[in-house]
């Protein structure tokens, strides 16, 4: 027996064992991050091999999952209710199963961060024109930016699927003058193969702050706050100088690889590293499209694919898992 098998088979015995909720929570808890170590070895392995062990610990972590739901309702069934006297001829209450969605739950505690920062929570259609999702971003007709979005249309050339959620912040800053400090949380759409990171319908997740006197280093030290905060103290992180036509200068922000710390694997494409958000300092042309005065205000926006930072939160190593009907992972949030 080799040892995922062991530790599955092992916390199978000891769940049993357990009497209260938090026990079985704090082992689940416990187990799921032995199975995540074992995640780190793939890298050694040949291809076929490190396909078979991948396919193999996911199907452990899956049962690690049903065992522990399944004792938790056992305990909870146990618990007399109060004020209630037990009728055995009443018929059982219903199971309750099924869990929050891990998109949810990372975004729920991102929301929270943001906010205790003094960001506001904005939405926006999905439903959007060319002007909010491209014009009024320094995205003019002729930018070949555009053919790195892979737009689709509903109806061209001006109604289509919002290809990120940064028109959300161009409906704010038209509609309200700074200062300014939001988070934009959606969904967004484009022509995308899909694969194991890309898929045409994903999550992504906007900021925007726009004051007098805002710098980069501000920028830096939101993004290494949250970075910190989504990921520990000691998560590895790099910032590169990035080009993005809605902000200059433009950084690209990128997280070591958890799935094979760092040496290359299929989810970072052999890099080592996953780019996790664009950010930079809001181009002086797009404060003017917006009637902001740029000589008097200066601001910081940042972007990130919601769905590559629930996978490396959660240790899920396809992006169709989250899209797909066996929903088997339970973040720790």
């Amino acid at each position: 027996m080799n040892l995922p098998d062991e530790i599955l088979k092992t916390f199978a015995s000891e769940l049993q064992a357990l009497t209260s909720l938090d026990q079985v929570r704090e082992k689940r808890r416990e187990v799921q991050a032995r199975v995540r170590q074992q995640f780190g070895g793939l890298s050694a392995l040949e291809p076929a091999e490190k396909r078979r062990v991948g396919q193999q610990l996911n199907r452990i972590k899956a049962e690690i999952e049903r065992l522990a739901a399944v004792r938790q309702h056992e305990l909870e069934a146990a618990q007399p209710q109060a004020g209630e006297a037990f009728d055995p001829e009443l018929p059982a209450p219903p199971l309750r199963l099924g869990h929050v969605h891990p998109t949810i739950a990372i975004l729920r505690r991102m929301n929270a961060f943001f906010q205790s920062l003094g960001f506001e929570v904005v939405d926006g259609p999905e439903i959007e024109t060319d002007h909010f999702n491209y014009g009024a971003l320094n995205i003019p007709p002729d930018h070949p930016a555009r053919e790195m979005q892979d737009t689709i249309y509903l109806l061209e050339p001006d109604l289509l699927l919002r290809s990120h959620t940064s028109a959300v912040e161009t409906h704010v800053m038209e509609r309200r003058k700074p200062p300014l400090r939001i988070v934009a949380p959606g969904k967004a759409y484009r022509n995308e193969a899909i694969n194991v990171t890309n898929n045409y319908m994903f999550f992504q997740y906007e900021g925007l702050a726009i004051d007098r006197h805002v710098k980069m280093s501000h920028l830096h030290w939101v993004l290494t706050a949250f970075l910190n905060f989504m990921f520990g103290a000691d998560c590895k992180s790099r910032f590169r100088a990035k080009y993005y036509p809605q902000v200059e200068p433009g950084l690209g922000v990128d997280l070591a690889c958890e799935f094979c710390s760092g040496s290359g694997c299929s989810v970072c494409k052999q890099k080592g590293w996953i780019e996790i958000l664009g950010a930079g300092m809001v181009h002086p042309n797009v404060l003017t499209f917006m009637g902001i005065d740029w000589s008097q205000y200066s601001g910081f926006a940042f972007g990130m694919g919601l769905d590559r930072l629930v996978m490396s939160a959660t240790g899920i190593s396809d992006i169709r898992e989250l899209y797909g009907p066996r929903m088997s992972y339970i973040p720790e949030v």
